[in-house]
């Protein structure tokens, strides 16, 4: 961890890096994890059940880590489905995030929460006011719940490729202006902020106290350094808001193809996974710190 700008970062690394879906019995990962130096491993809820919160809260603790989590939204949680047993099923799931949070010790809920991934609903301006309304509707019950546990929800902007719903802060602050803030913020991922945002500094200044979560890797998804990106420019731009959040290296192995294929990775984005984590880690810390 660092000391940026009088708050302290810091460092985390996602289960997709290595695994999906992340379970019980994949607790080398959070070993490997803690031994190239990451503070946070970042859980990924892809199936509920698929790992024991508590079982991997209290290996954590022994390892020395900490589990942080984040959602994942397939077809059938789409909060803003014409369909309310979907609708359900949406709300029914980020509850469950987030009762997952508050075992693992999690400070947030992190994900595109406020539609199914993967999808361009291309609906009329009347239409998708309709999705609107609904969306905000669901997370206005799902909100109420994280409040009552402590637990903030940080929506992720996805790029145009895999969302039309929300792609910048602009478009977020937006929605959470309708919810009526409570405890939403953001995940702000490079990746896709690189597509979207004119500005990465804009950006973050505007997301501000409500940055919780913050996802880094290379403009290929590959190694955070390894890329066209001004580091030096964002690390300012965090110091200036005084983000207390973590830095998340979040990608993704290209052998896991139902990731690949929604990801679009057709090839590694780095000689090996352990090549990315660490030289990734070793990269963001030197940058961090001057």
């Amino acid at each position: 961890m660092i000391n940026l700008g009088g708050a302290i970062v810091q460092y985390g690394i996602s289960s997709y890096v290595w695994v999906s879906p992340f379970k019980d019995s994949d607790l080398a990962v959070l070993k490997k994890a803690k031994k190239f130096g990451f503070d946070i491993f970042e859980a990924a809820v892809e199936t509920i059940g698929s790992f024991n919160p508590e079982y991997i809260r209290n290996k954590a603790d022994e390892i020395g880590i900490k589990v942080y989590i984040c959602g994942c939204f397939g077809a059938t949680r789409d909060p803003g489905s014409e369909n309310e047993k979907i609708r359900k099923e949406a709300i029914d799931y980020i509850k469950t995030c987030i009762d997952y949070a508050t075992i693992t010790g999690s400070p947030y809920v992190s994900g595109p929460m406020y539609a199914t991934s993967g999808v361009a609903y291309l609906k009329s301006p009347e239409e998708k006011e309709a999705q609107m309304q609904r969306i905000v509707e669901s997370l206005k019950i799902v909100g109420d719940y994280a409040d009552s546990k402590g637990v903030k929800l940080a929506i992720e902007p996805l790029n145009r490729f895999e969302t039309d719903v929300v792609n910048t802060v602009d478009e977020g602050l937006y929605l959470i202006d309708k919810i009526g803030g409570g405890p939403f913020g953001f995940l702000l991922d490079m990746f896709h902020m690189n597509i979207e945002e004119k500005s990465f500094s804009t950006a973050i200044k505007k997301a501000g106290s409500r940055l919780f979560d913050f996802h880094v890797c290379a403009n290929n998804r590959g190694t955070p350094g390894e890329d066209h990106f001004d580091w030096k420019l964002i690390a300012k731009s965090l110091k200036k808001i005084d983000y207390k959040g973590p830095i998340v290296i979040e990608s993704f192995t290209s052998g896991v193809k139902e990731i690949a294929k929604s990801a679009s990775l057709w090839h590694p984005v780095a000689p090996s996974m352990d090549y990315l984590a660490q030289n990734g880690l070793s990269f963001l810390k030197k940058v961090m710190e001057s």
